[in-house]
């Protein structure tokens, strides 16, 4: 089972800069700040079923972006294989250490981790 917040978050934090002010700042307070919809019509002065509708077109916007350019969905599947390719480089390293001792296949797989890590951050 997914986490629709979850998704919708990560969508926010990819696309967020295309939705008008007044929806990022709706989505941050129902998602980010976990508001509900009448603490927030309250709070800015409007109906409930404006705050529900703008969300609602908010989350159709996102999802909408991430269906024509997958940029989420990109970066997950790049972040799982840095960690892979991290995984693999430091087996080598200790399957190295073990049997060989080459000092040359140290320095690559070493390179490599340094590498994953950067693009990590």
């Amino acid at each position: 089972m997914r986490n629709v917040t979850l998704e919708l978050t990560i969508l926010f934090d990819f696309y967020g800069d295309i939705l008008t002010e007044k929806q990022r700042e709706l989505f941050d307070l129902y998602y980010n700040e976990d508001l509900s919809l009448a603490e927030i019509a309250e709070h800015l002065g409007i109906t409930r079923q404006g705050v529900r509708d703008s969300i609602v077109r908010s989350e159709e916007i996102l999802r909408n972006f991430e269906a024509k350019l997958g940029l989420a969905e990109k970066y997950g599947k790049l972040s799982d294989n840095v960690k892979k390719i991290t995984r693999a480089a430091e087996r080598i390293m200790i399957i190295n250490d073990t049997n060989y001792r080459n000092f040359e296949l140290d320095k690559c797989a070493s390179e490599i981790i340094e590498l994953t890590k950067a693009l990590e951050d």
